[in-house]
This record gives structure tokens, C-alpha cells and sequence, in this order.
């Protein structure tokens, strides 16, 4: 063969060719000579890798970049050209020698399965996994089994692959159950997945858990039903539904539609009725009980299409005049199933036409929907008290099942471990006795009922309770009270001793100490008994101390009913003894008032006695009622004076947040007793009680009113100045129009300059305390005492205030003048520094050290009032002056009075 002349070297390859005859055996040397010629068509550079494998044989290196290039030429060609034989001779050279090279072996037969050679690849494929080591067959399988799960690739070569795979690798037996799944081998798929759930070593490369395997295997049996032969199945279903408890109810359905595949329909509804009889979640029984209803109403549909179309082959019968009468056994062309129908046609237990039987097996599973669904939540709690009740009200109109079910109810539930009261079964159970006027029954349930240990006592009581309602609703009063004296009598010594060497003591050892049945049994006594007996029923709940405040009262009051008034006395009087506070409040109260309206004025000291021991014995919240209560005594019964000694004990009695409605009560007691002048110690002792200081600000504007009303300006003033360290003039506004509008009809120039200045002291006071003191104090600055406040600032090192300096300057001057005027007047309400014009004129005290304000720190005041030098007319002041100059003169006449003496010669003189 010869080779053309455009293959041979060229002038620039001699340099190349030289080296290659002094070494034809250098790898490096025909590397850089194909390198060279890269840009050359092939068919040269194929002669350059021809000469370089002859040389070479075993260079992995050139047979790759040969084979490479082979496969690039072949790429857009059909494959049925030649070259993909030529590229298939070239890979069998190359695996002459590169037959331990996985790379080649999967470029060979990737190439081999493109082109559609199913037995050259097989057959290669296996060469391959023969040819190399065992630790590189994983790459020849992942290829291989691509290949066999290809269209068009025999099944049995495909099943023989795959187990050879499954000896060299057990643990992708799932790729090759999903590979059984998809070619319908049904079968095998399913002898594969029993064969995995059976394996407890198994695990699931794809992370299945055993339960999603198990529903898998499920759903395989049961929808190919009629291809899986030789399982188990209803055992196999069966053992996962005891073993795993999640999704019960699909498991159950899976076996009901196995059966309906089978076409055992009397077997499905089995299954169905014993699925929802064993489950025990209600979305388990909502999705049997759906898939059973489904079920039933397919097959009504189904029965009546074959039953119309069974109608129509009659009538066609009819037609043909065929007669029944025949005897069909002598025909012989008849085919078993024509045979058997025939045969069987007009027998009852035959008969296609039950589509009425059909229809009640639907409706009657649709009725049994409430019970059955209360039978799966008995069986989550069998001790659930409320579900037994439902079941009972399911039953309603059918007194034979409700009597069944509360007789399972009281046998099943456990008292000790019931959810609710267990006893209302017991009473239910007597009531519906009783409803159908069955009292012996009832009787005989209610007496095992008293013999149950319930958890708790009361439980017991309601019972014995419930069982004397029903003999009074029957007019059998004997009979009910002799019940109360059984529940409510003592057990013996003997009993108590057996209960003790037993160790577990029943409610029944404890009923004789219920509150709740011996008030019963009071109210019986009350209404069927004698007093005698009832005293005794009282006293006895006295003595088990079981008695309660409101079973003193009633005690206590069936004594007074009865005329037997100082044994009710006695009654209180071991109530108050037995009971402390807060429950004693009610007897005390009750206590108190009876005997004030039974005695009055008669035993006097005593009743005295009675509220110095209540108030003595009362807390702060409780005591105010009986100091009202005891002062309200001394008024009507007693004298005037410990009346007042009271109130003035009640006002330090009291808490602070009462203490100011205290001082009112008793200042208008003594206004009314005495007279308004005997209010003025009572006001100053208020103000100076420590009462919170918006209170204080409050007594002192009611007590300014008072003196300005007994025509005492001065003080009224004093009182106002006094207060309005308590009055910030931002916040407390009203305080200082009060104040304004007394000084505007009231004062004069000089007081109300003063009461202007004042205000400017006690507002920049609130400032700098605002702006110096921490948060946590300005929060409390609308209850903090000014003084308190400047203090702090002192102890902080901050200079005191130069207004209030000279504040504490004028106050000492103003209290030494009001003293040397009235020694009565208390020390700290000051006068404004007026004095009246008999003592001497318009002597103001002056401020000897006057400080220059600048003009900013005028307040708004201010700019209203405007101070002027000369007089102003009287014509601006109209009546008002008039009224002034009339009080003036009256004041002259009245000089030396007292104040009650001046108002009433003014009232004369109206």
C-alpha cells in the first residue's frame, strides 16, 4: 500500500524526524512533534500517532490523545458509518495493552452503547470487569446498569445484570426494586422489599425508613393484588400495623383493598369493622371510616348498574321467547358460568336484587359514626368521665344500651385515675333509674355508688347529697334525714383500727368531717327537725371545727328566730374566737349591729367592751366600718366627747389612703356637735398628722374656706402660704387661682404682690429640683416635700436658693407677730404681713434686702397685674368698694368679738 505524498514530511518536519531516528523511543520527542503538526489535518497527524504507538505501544498518554481525537472525528456521524468500526478496532488495539486502564475501558464502552450494540456491549462490559482489579469496578457498574435500564434491552439480560450487581454490592437493593417497579415485575419487587423489612441490618442508602418501606410494600401487595402470589400479605400488613403505630389507618385501608382486588368483599368489610374497632387516634379512624363508606357507596353503584343491565338481558329473553322452565341441564353447549347462573336464578341467597340490604349496611355505618368515633377517644382514656357521658347522650331513646354503657362506664374507669368527676356517672346512672320511675334501682345505685373510693371527699358527699334530693323529690323525709345521720356519722374504733393496720385509708373514713354534707343536713334539720336537733346538728359541726363564718351567722340567727337571743350572743362569740381576719369581719359586723339593736343603751359598757375589742383586734384595711360603727354608738347612746375621742382614734387607725376621708367624717361630726371654731384643732391636727401631701394640700384649701367664711383673712392667708410648698404652679393650677381669686377679693396690692412672689419662690424651687435631682425622684416630685427636696440639694452640694433664703428669712418674723397676736394660732400658718389699720395703718413687713429681678423672670402674672403709683379711682371698684369700706366700719364696731359673735350681729344687721 502505497501513502500518498502529502503524508510524507515536510522540509520543516526533517528537524522533528531527526531527532525521532536518533530516539524513537522518547515519549517527549513525538509529544512535541504532534504539538507541532496540530493545525495538520488529521489523516497526517493519524500517520505521526501510528508510527508513535508502533514505537510506543504502551504509552497511555498517546493512546488517550489518539482515541480522543478519534471520537471528536466520529461525533456528528451517523452511527452506522465506518468510522465507528474503525474507532471500535482502534479501542481493541489500544486494550492490547491498556487493558488496566478504567479511562479507556469507559470511553470504549460509552462509545460501544451509542451505538446501539447490545450484545458487543454486554459482552464487553463484562471483559472490562474481568480485566480489572476489583477496587475500580464501581465505575464500570454505574455505566453498565445505565446501560441495561435502556428501552429496548431484553428484561432477563437486565434482571441477570442487575443481581450479578446486587453480589458485588447488596446495598443498592432499592435501585433495583424501583427497577422491578418499573417494568412490572410485581413479584419479585415484592419478595425483594420483604426480603429488606426482614433484614435488621439493613440500611437505606436513600434514607427510607423502615415505616416508608413497610407502606411501600403495602401498596405494592395491595394494588397488584392478583400478580403477588406466595406472601403472606394479611400477615405481613398485620405485623405493621402492630409495629409501627404512625399512619394505622392507611395501613388498614391497604389491607381492605387487597381484599377488594381478591373481590372478597364480606372480608373487606371485616377488615374495616376491626380497623376502626382498634385504633386508637381519630385521624386514623376518619380515614378508615371514609375508606369504608366509599367503599359501601361504590358498591350500591355498582349493584345497581349490573342490576339495570341484568334487567335488560330479562326483557331480551322475554323477546326471544326463551322459556325458564327448560331444563338447562340438558344443554350441553352451555358455558359453567351461563350454567351456574341459570341454575342459581330465583334463589334467595342469590339474588342480585339487594340493593335495599346494600343501601341499610350504608345508612346504619353512617349512624354508627358518632359511637364509634366516642369509642376511639374511650380508648385513648378509658378514665375519661365526660366521654362516657357523650356516649351515654348518643344512646338517647334507647334505654337498654344507656344502662349497658354506664354499667361499663362505673366498671371500667378507675377513681384514682379518672379525668373528671367520676361520681357523676353513679349519679346519672341513679337519675336515669329515677327518670323512668324505677326508685328501687335507683336505690340500689346509689348505695354501691357510696361505696366507691373516690379521690376526694367531696365527691363522696355529692353522692350521699344527691341520693337524700331524690327521696325528698319524693316526699320520703324519714328516709332522707336517716341518710344524713349514715354519711355523716363517725366509724366506730373498730373500723378506724382495720383501716389503720391496712395502711390505705378510703374517703369513706374521712366523710363525717365534709362541710358540704353536713350543711345538707343542717338545712334538713332546719326545714324537717326540731331546734333541739338542729342545735345539736350546729354543735357538732362546732366541735369536728368544720364550721365556716357563714354557718355562725346561721346558727346565731335560728337563735334569735327562736327568741333564745344571749345563746346567739354566745355564738358570736365563739365565731369571733375561732376566726381571724379577714373572715371574722362578717361576724363582727353582724355581731355588733344585733346587739346594738337588741340593747341599745342598756348595757352600755359592754356593748363598749365589744368594739374595743373589735377595733383592737381589726387591721388597718378592716377598722374604719367599726369606728363609724362605734362612734355612731356613743352619739345615739352615749356622750358627745368619747364620740369625738373616737373619730380621733379612727383617724390614726385607718390607713393613709383613708385617713383624709376619716378627717372629713369627723369634721363634720364635730361641726355638727359642737359647732364650726371646734373644727380648727381638728383641721391643724390633720395637717400636721402626716398625711400624704396631695391630702394635706386638700385639708388646708377646706380649711382656708372655713376661716374665710368666719371672716379670718389672715389666717385664711397664712393657711394658703402654708400650702403652697405643695403646689407646683405648673401642675397645680387650681391651687393658685384659688389663691388669686382670694387675694383679688380679699387683698391688696402688697399681699398680692407677696402671693405673686411666693409663686415665683415655689416654682423656681420645683425647677431646680426637677433639673438636679435623679429620675427615680423626680418621679415622686408631685408627692415629695419641698423641704425634703432642698435637703437633698444641700447633702449633693448644691447652694440653696436665694429666693427661698430669704422666704425662711420673712417666715420666722411673720409667725413671731402672729404668735404675740393669738397664742392659740399654731406655729407655721403665718400671716401675709397686713395688719389691720386700727392696729397702726398699712405697716407691711418689708423686705429690708430686695432683690433686683431681671425682666425675664417676670411671670405672666406680671403682665396682668400692673403695679401703679397712684391711687385707683373708685369709681373702677363700682359697689365692691362700698361693700369693702361697710366691712370695714363693721370690723371697727365688731373689733374684739369672736368670730361667731361677729357673724351673727352681721346676719342681725342683714
Amino acid at each position: 500500500m502505497s501513502i500518498p505524498q502529502e503524508f510524507y514530511p515536510s522540509q520543516d518536519d526533517l528537524l522533528y524526524e531527526e531527532e525521532i531516528l536518533r530516539n524513537p523511543f522518547s515519549l517527549k520527542l513525538w509529544w512535541r512533534y504532534l504539538i507541532a503538526k496540530a493545525d495538520e489535518p488529521f489523516k497526517k497527524r493519524f500517520v505521526i500517532y501510528e508510527r508513535a504507538l508502533k514505537a510506543l505501544p504502551g504509552s497511555y498518554k498517546i493512546w488517550y490523545a489518539y482515541l480522543r481525537e478519534r471520537l471528536d472525528i466520529v461525533r456528528n456521524l451517523p452511527v452506522t458509518h465506518s468510522q465507528y468500526e474503525t474507532l471500535n478496532n482502534t479501542f481493541e488495539r489500544a486494550l492490547v495493552t491498556m487493558h488496566k486502564m478504567p479511562r479507556i475501558w469507559i470511553m470504549y464502552l460509552q462509545t460501544l452503547t451509542e451505538q446501539k450494540l447490545i450484545t458487543r456491549t454486554r459482552r464487553t462490559f463484562d471483559r472490562a470487569l474481568c480485566a480489572l482489579p476489583v477496587t475500580q469496578h464501581d465505575r464500570i457498574w454505574e455505566p453498565y446498569l445505565v446501560f441495561v435500564s435502556q428501552k429496548g434491552i431484553p428484561i432477563e439480560t437486565s434482571l441477570r445484570v442487575y443481581r450479578r450487581y446486587l453480589k458485588y454490592d447488596p446495598t443498592h437493593v432499592e435501585d433495583f426494586i424501583v427497577f422491578l417497579v418499573k417494568s412490572s415485575l410485581w413479584q419479585e419487587a415484592a419478595e425483594r422489599l420483604a426480603s429488606v423489612l426482614n433484614d435488621d441490618q439493613f440500611y437505606s442508602i436513600k434514607g427510607k425508613t423502615k415505616h416508608r418501606l413497610w407502606l411501600e410494600l403495602c401498596d405494592l401487595m395491595t394494588r397488584h393484588a392478583n400478580e403477588v402470589s406466595g406472601l403472606n400479605v394479611d400477615a405481613i400488613i398485620r405485623g405493621g400495623i402492630r409495629k409501627f403505630t404512625d399512619e394505622v389507618g392507611r395501613l388498614w385501608t391497604s389491607l381492605a383493598d387487597y381484599y377488594i382486588r381478591r373481590k372478597l368483599f364480606e372480608k373487606t368489610r371485616d377488615i374495616f369493622e376491626e380497623g376502626m374497632t382498634t385504633v386508637i387516634t381519630v385521624r386514623d379512624f376518619s380515614v378508615i371510616f371514609d375508606a369504608y363508606s366509599q367503599f359501601e357507596e361504590s358498591m350500591v353503584a355498582h349493584k345497581m348498574e349490573n342490576m339495570d343491565s341484568s334487567d335488560e338481558e330479562e326483557d331480551e329473553n322475554e323477546e326471544n321467547g326463551v322459556e325458564e322452565d327448560e331444563d338447562v341441564r340438558l344443554d350441553v353447549n352451555l358455558s359453567v358460568e351461563k350454567l351456574e347462573k341459570k341454575m342459581l336464578r330465583g334463589f334467595w341467597l342469590h339474588d342480585d336484587k339487594d340493593i335495599d340490604l346494600r343501601l341499610a349496611r350504608l345508612e346504619n355505618l353512617m349512624n354508627r359514626r358518632p359511637e364509634l368515633a366516642n369509642s376511639v377517644l374511650l380508648r385513648q382514656n378509658p378514665h375519661n368521665v365526660e366521654q362516657w357521658h357523650r356516649r351515654v347522650k348518643i344512646f338517647e331513646g334507647n334505654p337498654t344500651k344507656q344502662v349497658l354503657t354506664y354499667t361499663e362506664a362505673v366498671r371500667t374507669i378507675d377513681p384514682m385515675k379518672a379525668v373528671g368527676k367520676p361520681h357523676t356517672l353513679w349519679v346519672a346512672f341513679a337519675k336515669m333509674y329515677e327518670s323512668h320511675r324505677n326508685i328501687d334501682n335507683a336505690r340500689v345505685i346509689f348505695d354501691k355508688a357510696v361505696q366507691v373510693n373516690y379521690k376526694t371527699v367531696d365527691h363522696l358527699a355529692s353522692v350521699w347529697c344527691e341520693w337524700a334530693e331524690m327521696e325528698l323529690r319524693y316526699k320520703n323525709f324519714k328516709e332522707a334525714l336517716e341518710l344524713m345521720r349514715r354519711a355523716t356519722a363517725e366509724p366506730s374504733v373498730e373500723v378506724k383500727r382495720r383501716v389503720a393496720a391496712d395502711g390505705h385509708e378510703p374517703v369513706q373514713m374521712k366523710l363525717h368531717k365534709s362541710l358540704r354534707l353536713w350543711s345538707f343536713y343542717v338545712d334538713l334539720e332546719e326545714s324537717l327537725g326540731t331546734l333541739e336537733s338542729t342545735r345539736a346538728v350546729y354543735e357538732r359541726i362546732l366541735d369536728l371545727r368544720i364550721a365556716t363564718p357563714q354557718i355562725i351567722i346561721n346558727y346565731a340567727f335560728l337563735l334569735e328566730e327562736n327568741k333564745y337571743f344571749e345563746d346567739a350572743f354566745s355564738v358570736y362569740e365563739r365565731g369571733v374566737k375561732i376566726f381571724k381576719y379577714p373572715h371574722v369581719k362578717d361576724i363582727w359586723v353582724t355581731y355588733l349591729s344585733k346587739f346594738v339593736k337588741r340593747y341599745g343603751k342598756t348595757k352600755l359598757d359592754r356593748t363598749r367592751e365589744l368594739f374595743e375589742q373589735a377595733v383592737e383586734a381589726a387591721p388597718a384595711d378592716a377598722v374604719k366600718p367599726l369606728y363609724l360603727q362605734y362612734a355612731k354608738l356613743e352619739e345615739d347612746f352615749g356622750l358627745a366627747k368619747r364620740a369625738m375621742k373616737i373619730y380621733e382614734q379612727a383617724t390614726k387607725a385607718v390607713p393613709n389612703d383613708e385617713k383624709l376621708e376619716m378627717y372629713e367624717i369627723y369634721i363634720a361630726r364635730a361641726a355638727e356637735i359642737f359647732g364650726v371654731p371646734r373644727t380648727r384643732d381638728i383641721y391643724e391636727r390633720a395637717i400636721e398628722s402626716g398625711l400624704p401631701h396631695k391630702d394635706v394640700k386638700t385639708m388646708c384649701l377646706k380649711y382656708a374656706e372655713l376661716e374665710k367664711s368666719l371672716g379670718e383673712i389672715d389666717r385664711a392667708r397664712g393657711i394658703y402660704l402654708y400650702a403652697s410648698q405643695y403646689a407646683d404652679p405648673r401642675s397645680d393650677p387650681d391651687f393658685w387661682n384659688k389663691w388669686h381669686e382670694f387675694e383679688v377679693q380679699h387683698g391688696n396690692e402688697d399681699t398680692f404682690r407677696d402671693m405673686l412672689r411666693v409663686k415665683r419662690s415655689v416654682s423656681a424651687s420645683y425647677s431646680q429640683t426637677h433639673f438636679i435631682l435623679p429620675e427615680y425622684l423626680m418621679q415622686k416630685d408631685q408627692r415629695m416635700n419641698i423641704d425634703d427636696a432642698k435637703e437633698k440639694l444641700k447633702l449633693a452640694g448644691v447652694p440653696e436658693d436665694e429666693m427661698a433664703a430669704l422666704e425662711k428669712q420673712l417666715v420666722p418674723s411673720s409667725n413671731n407677730n402672729a404668735t404675740a397676736k393669738d397664742g392659740t394660732r399654731k406655729v407655721g400658718f403665718v400671716s401675709a404681713g397686713v395688719e389691720s389699720e386700727t392696729d397702726g395703718g398699712v405697716n407691711a413687713t418689708a423686705n429690708h434686702e430686695e432683690i433686683e429681678l431681671p425682666e425675664e423672670s417676670d411671670s405672666e402674672e406680671d403682665d396682668k397685674v400692673e403695679i401703679a403709683e397712684k391711687d385707683v379711682p373708685a369709681a373702677v371698684y363700682g359697689g365692691l368698694a362700698r361693700k369693702r369700706e361697710d366691712e370695714e366700719d363693721a370690723a371697727g364696731a365688731t373689733k374684739g368679738l369672736g368670730a361667731l359673735e361677729r357673724i351673727k350681729r352681721l346676719k342681725r344687721g342683714a
